[in-house]
């Protein structure tokens, strides 16, 4: 399958690099992170288009017998545009759209109010990365606790893992040696790297932080990883996404998921 989606290129690319199995099936790819089940955007399906009306059943059919012991289903639906108008018999299934916006960048510049108390730095040591999963739990509290903690605990595991195996670095906002905002990014193929779960503290959000730590990012990205182009996918509806066009991010593409969390 060609996929076209600049957002899902870069998806696959990464996760192919943090040890995720893709298979080709021509009109469908199939993503499996065997060590982490419960990953959402792990352990999906990318559609090369929106299914015709009589084919969701077997589709649904298809993706549980695929992913047997997963709690949730999700899919994408490959392209560039908007395309929620045509998964009506998907939403009606109970499914529920998760939209997204992939944004682009061939230089950065500082937030309108940058941040200059808190120390923007890599994730080196085992305190970071713990401190990068109880972030994790702070800003997804909407989550059952226990599960999300083990899913966090496992996707921090596979971040590092690509960190230390040179394929890019994760990043965070220290103010008295406490994390409060955190991102990753990754190169995804020569000069195009793609940023990873963008996420500052409930308690911390409004202060420039994550915006200051994009623009310190980005600098690492085009300096040291030699990206041309970074790519950053962000909720549309979602007030973060003005922070990434404050350092210079510009809409280039919809990204059309959808997801139902619990299986019916």
């Amino acid at each position: 399958m060609d996929v076209r989606s600049l957002g899902f290129r870069t998806d696959l690319a990464l996760l192919e690099s943090a040890g995720s199995q893709i298979e080709d099936r021509g009109e469908l790819v199939v993503v499996r992170t065997p060590d982490n089940p419960q990953f959402y955007w792990g352990n999906f399906f990318l559609l090369a288009a929106p299914p015709a009306p009589d084919a969701v059943a077997g589709l649904i059919e298809d993706y549980d017998r695929t992913f047997p012991d997963s709690r949730h289903r999700a899919m994408g639906v490959d392209g560039t545009e908007d395309q929620s108008r045509t998964l009506g018999p998907l939403l009606d299934a109970g499914f529920t759209l998760d939209p997204g916006t992939v944004m682009t960048a061939s230089s950065t510049h500082e937030p309108p109010r940058p941040n200059r108390d808190a120390t923007y730095r890599r994730l080196v040591s085992d305190d970071d990365w713990e401190q990068r999963v109880e972030l994790a739990a702070a800003c997804n509290d909407d989550h059952e606790p226990e599960t999300y903690r083990l899913f966090a605990e496992r996707k921090a595991a596979s971040e590092r893992g690509r960190v230390e195996a040179g394929h890019g670095a994760w990043w965070g906002a220290f103010l008295d040696g406490r994390l409060l905002s955190t991102m990753g990014l990754f190169t995804a193929s020569p000069g195009l790297a793609r940023f990873q779960s963008v996420e500052t503290h409930p308690e911390a959000r409004g202060r420039g932080l994550a915006g200051t730590l994009v623009h310190a990012v980005s600098s690492y990205g085009f300096d040291e990883l030699g990206a041309d182009t970074l790519v950053m996918v962000a909720d549309p509806d979602y007030l973060a996404i003005r922070v990434y066009r404050s350092v210079g991010f510009t809409d280039a593409e919809h990204q059309t998921q959808i997801e139902q969390r619990q299986r019916t």
